[in-house]
Formats: C-alpha cells, structure tokens, sequence
C-alpha cells in the first residue's frame, strides 16, 4: 500500500477564470467533468465536446494525463534491492505530461471554458482515469483509434472505464467537430439494468434533447422485460423528465448494434445512449457484442454506463 500511495501522488493546477452561472446549478446537472489528456490527434474532437458540455451545465473541467508509469512497472523497475535495474527519467515523464497539459489549458480556455483544472497521475491511463471518476459526473474519452504510435496499455479506455468505474462515459469519435450535443438523442432500451444506469446518467442532456429516439431492437425477445406495451412506462418516465420521446420498435435480423447506428444516421442524432455489457474472464473485463459495436462504429457522441 506504501508504494501504491507513493505512486499515486497528485500534481495539479487550478484556474478559476469566473464563477459559474447560478442559474444552471440543479442537481441533475454535470458539474464536473473529467477528460483524458495525451496530446494525441483525436484530443481536439474530445476537447471540443468537453467544451460545449462545460459550457453547456456551467461545469468544472478537469484534464487528466498520465506518465503511463504503473506501481507495477515501478516495482519490476526498480528490482528487489530497491534499486533501480533500467534508468527512467520520472521527472521527464512528467514534464511531457505537463506540457500536454499546458496546451490543453490554453486550447481549452480558447474554447470559452471558464472553470478548469489540470492533474498528473503516476499511473497508467486506465487506472488514472477510474480513480478521478469517482469524484465527476461525467468522463469523456475518444473511441480506440488503432495506431501504430499508440502503447498498448492506453488502448481499451472506453471499456475499462465503463465497465470497471461507477460513473458514465461519454466516447467520442475523431470525425466530431462542433455538432450539437444532444440534438437528437438515439437511446437503447432493452429493460436492462446497464440500459437503466446509462438512461439515468443521460438525463440531464435527455432532457435538453431536441428528440429521443427510444429503440427497441427485436423486443418480442424480451417479453418477460418490456410488458405488454414495450418502451412505454420508459417514455412515460423520460417525458417526466422533460423528454420529448418517440418510441421506435425495430425488428430486424441485423445486430442490435447495427440496427441502433442505422438509426442514429437516419434521425441525424448528435448522441447516442447505451448500456455498457461485461463479464470479468482471468480478471479482465471483456466487451459484449453489442457494446464493442458500438464503440467501434458509432458515428455521433455515445454515453454509456455499466
């Protein structure tokens, strides 16, 4: 635990430019949203997303960026003995870190946020990122883009956190530029308790939502979860919530996740809402179908929850 907490040491930077707009505060709200920082290409699309949505709830934005040095890697680094075995420069790995985040900062305040803040974490990625997560509303990540550049333990974001954290996930794709956020909301629905969490943790853009769009994919299969009048007490209780709700019942031999980005393009959504599906296998959580889909292919904003 010693050496756990000794990695775990934080280096961050505050910047308060103005004090949030009262009239926004609520309870269904984001008011904290945190943003994985690696100076990679598809930063800017997360970045402008993160952007709108702080502006959006008044929210606070947090970077996060990670020297990808694990206590794991400090120990085989360092050997039995306690001394080092390879030389490694933490104090450069931080640096890099810092500069990431400088620019982020500058790129950020650019881009009208008025509340931000800046963390190192001596950690990899992933366990950087379930460790701010809990204390956000909201984490908002890029879809695993394969690149040749990119190490192997900052791949599987989405998944990990999703899966693994207690807090929604909000993954989105390179080609996002300034699209709206809701817009049209393609969401879910198949009675499940993901389904529930990640609809739940929707809410506060659900409501904002031009439209929402309540798939049902192949309901006849889920009797047992949808009752006699599939997707109704759910729309019921979005339009409490202030939704303007269709619900769509789609019967088809395409895969579920297929059949919910079919209609994602053909309603012009700007979001998609989605249950995150996994199962622990040697530790290691492993992806449903239908949620690896989506992650994959997804062609608008896409929050999930597990």
């Amino acid at each position: 635990m010693g050496l756990r907490r000794k990695l775990n040491s934080r280096h961050r930077h505050t910047l308060v430019r103005s004090p949030l707009d009262g009239a926004t505060q609520g309870i269904n709200m984001y008011k904290t949203i945190v943003i994985h920082v690696d100076g990679s290409p598809q930063q800017e699309s997360r970045l402008r997303a993160a952007a709108l949505l702080a502006s959006e709830f008044g929210a606070h934005l947090v970077g996060s960026a990670a020297t990808g040095i694990s206590w794991l890697d400090y120990g085989i680094l360092t050997g039995s003995a306690g001394a080092p075995t390879v030389a490694v420069d933490f104090d450069g790995l931080r640096q890099f870190c810092a500069e990431h985040l400088q620019r982020f900062s500058e790129r950020a305040s650019g881009l009208g946020v008025l509340s931000l803040e800046t963390r190192i974490e001596d950690d990899v990625a992933d366990y950087a990122l379930l460790l701010q997560s809990r204390y956000a509303d909201l984490i908002v990540l890029s879809q695993d883009v394969e690149t040749p550049e990119r190490l192997p333990r900052a791949r599987a974001l989405p998944e990990q956190v999703a899966l693994r954290g207690p807090r929604p996930v909000l993954v989105i794709p390179e080609t996002y530029r300034e699209q709206p956020i809701p817009g049209t909301v393609v969401v879910g629905w198949d009675g499940s308790m993901p389904a529930i969490r990640a609809i739940t943790a929707a809410l506060p853009l659900l409501a904002r939502a031009d439209s929402v769009k309540l798939a049902l994919i192949n309901p006849d299969e889920l009797t047992d979860l949808h009752g006699e009048q599939p997707g109704a007490d759910m729309a019921l209780y979005l339009a409490r919530h202030g939704a303007k709700v269709d619900v769509v019942l789609e019967r088809t031999s395409s895969t579920t996740g297929d059949a919910m980005i079919t209609l994602a393009r053909k309603s012009g959504a700007g979001l998609m809402v989605a249950g995150a599906y996994g199962h622990s296998r040697f530790r290691e959580w492993v992806l449903g179908g239908t949620t690896r889909e989506l992650l994959e292919r997804a062609p608008v904003p896409l929050l999930i929850a597990h």
